[in-house]
């Protein structure tokens, strides 16, 4: 007859020295294959010191149990360790509490361990749903680092580096203080929003990194875009941090991101701008201590910051020059108008007196050059108005004929004085009622046909206004027989400086296609297709003051 002995399922709390002492001692005796322990600093020098637990290591080795330790491994604690790990498998993690073991049958746990003294208090359990924890050894037991390798970090003087992913909010953001408090010489901080700047000052960071500014000498660099919502914390990080603390307008990220000193990296992913807590408006985060990763987001970082201090200054240099233009356009302009005025008085006596001590060509001279002085500086106003968006159209009803024929009639004119065989032809209909700025379409019409007369020695110059199909467009039309459009010009035509005339400066069709594209039309240009000459068009919205 067999008799079968059954283990009755328990967990008790121990606290007597003899009965801890018999139950890790019958626990030791019933491991079969596997026993894994975990244990903090203070837990080896404890194993070792004592010997009947040092003892029972020493005879579960001997009957080929695989023996497994999780343990923080410091300098302190290294003798007891390497003697430990004579005895079975070891590996690191950084701060591990608890100490606690398993088998494939029970689990027990200690709330202390103190050296040189037996366990002052023991859980024990053979309860399954107990015992089958052991998944929570072996999930430390994978996030561990070889023994070894900790151990030659400790001998050569190395910092054991840790990249950890942190999926709890509010454990991220103490992460993220602690970071902050440890700057000594350098941070780097990077924000995705506006509104960012604000949280980081209500959590205390910026008044951490304020204070490493001012007691450390530590510099302080901040990324964040910057608006209304927080000019007030910009102003108070001035007047705080003084010099060492810079703020840059950045374009955003998705991440907060914080490099301490070079050698901390802390990085919450980015979730919801409208969150009034840090916790709230970040995702996941990830914190290190590796070189590799900490130098990839301090190169990122000083890659960001370089490219924005250079879009400072080109926006700078940019704001001096349009000031230049325009001071210049308007110094230009006011010795041009006496000169004009005086040339055409003088002329105009001349030709009632007849002075023959100064010809009528030299006077035309001085008022032709005055003229090309006039219209160099309404250009460079020109110019100065549409980089700056302050181009203003004042549109009224006109009809376009009688600009077009008033054009037509100066050109026809310049043509009979130069004395070249140049015809112009008006093709157009009968009454075009235009709702536009007057002054600027006729400026486009007399830069178009005063670039097709400079470049057309004979033949044709025509002109064709013409509606769209779907009457939603006035179309015009500039066509010549002169030179054309040079290949290498075409792609740049309606560029600044595009020409390759002696005389102009190339800033006509640039200013032309800019007064066109601000009242809604467009403007191109293209080589006529019998290889003589070029065709410039540009269209207009047929509106009414009501449709405006």
């Amino acid at each position: 007859m067999n008799i079968i002995l059954q283990t009755v399922a328990k967990t008790e709390v121990l606290t007597n020295p003899e009965d801890i002492d018999r139950v890790i001692h019958q626990t030791f005796s019933n491991i079969l294959h596997n026993y894994g322990t975990c244990i903090d600093a203070s837990g080896p020098a404890v194993v070792m010191s004592i010997e009947s637990m040092k003892k029972r290591l020493i005879v579960a080795h001997a009957r080929g149990v695989k023996i497994r330790f999780v343990t923080e491994i410091t300098t302190d604690n290294l003798p007891y360790c390497k003697q430990m790990m004579e005895l079975g498998e070891m590996r690191h993690l950084d701060g591990v509490q608890g100490n606690f073991g398993v088998s494939e049958t029970e689990y027990l746990a200690s709330a202390t361990l103190d050296k040189e003294k037996l366990v002052p208090l023991l859980i024990y359990s053979n309860v399954k749903q107990i015992v089958k924890q052991q998944y929570v050894f072996q999930t430390l037991w994978n996030k561990a680092i070889p023994a070894e390798q900790r151990i030659e970090e400790i001998q050569l003087g190395k910092e054991h580096e840790f990249l950890e992913v942190c999926p709890d909010r509010r454990e991220a953001a103490s992460v993220y203080s602690q970071f902050a408090e440890l700057v000594q010489s350098e941070a780097l901080l990077i924000l995705p929003s506006s509104k960012a700047l604000q949280r980081e000052y209500d959590i205390g960071i910026l008044h951490k990194l304020v204070g490493a500014a001012a007691k450390k000498k530590a510099t302080i660099r901040i990324l964040c875009p910057l608006d209304d919502k927080n000019a007030k914390i910009a102003e108070w990080l001035s007047d705080k941090g003084g010099p060492t603390i810079q703020l840059l307008n950045g374009d955003g990220t998705d991440s907060t991101i914080l490099v301490v000193d070079g050698k901390l990296l802390f990085r919450a992913e980015y979730r919801s701008d409208q969150a009034e807590k840090f916790p709230n408006a970040i995702g996941y985060a990830v914190y290190s201590n590796s070189k590799p990763t900490v130098n990839s987001f301090k190169s990122f970082f000083e890659m960001l910051w370089n490219s924005r201090v250079l879009a400072e200054k080109l926006q700078e240099a940019d704001r001096l020059q349009r000031e230049f233009i325009h001071i210049a356009a308007h110094e230009l302009r006011t010795p041009i108008q006496p000169i004009l005025g005086m040339a055409e008085i003088i002329e105009s006596t001349l030709q009632e007196k007849r002075d023959a001590s100064i010809k009528h060509e030299e006077i035309e001279m001085i008022a032709r050059n005055a003229r090309r002085l006039q219209k160099l500086s309404e250009d460079i106003l020109d110019i100065a108005r549409i980089e700056s968006n302050s181009l203003t159209i004042h549109k009224s009803l006109f009809n376009l004929k009688d600009v077009l024929t008033l054009l037509v009639e100066d050109c026809r004119k310049q043509i009979q004085m130069d004395g070249r065989e140049v015809k112009v032809i008006h093709k157009q209909l009968d009454d075009i009622e235009v709702y536009a700025d007057e002054e600027r379409i006729m400026q486009v019409l007399g830069n178009l046909l005063g670039n097709a007369l400079k470049f057309t020695k004979e033949g044709t110059i025509t002109i064709r206004t013409e509606q769209s199909n779907d009457k939603n467009q006035l179309i015009v039309k500039v066509t010549d027989t002169g030179l054309g459009i040079d290949h290498a010009l075409l792609l740049r035509l309606f560029t600044k400086f595009a020409t390759k005339s002696d005389k102009g400066t190339g800033l006509g069709l640039y200013i032309s296609k800019s007064i066109v594209e601000a009242h809604g039309g467009k403007m191109w240009a293209e080589n006529n297709a019998d290889g003589k000459g070029a065709t410039f068009t540009f269209t207009l919205p047929i509106q009414k003051p009501h449709q405006e």
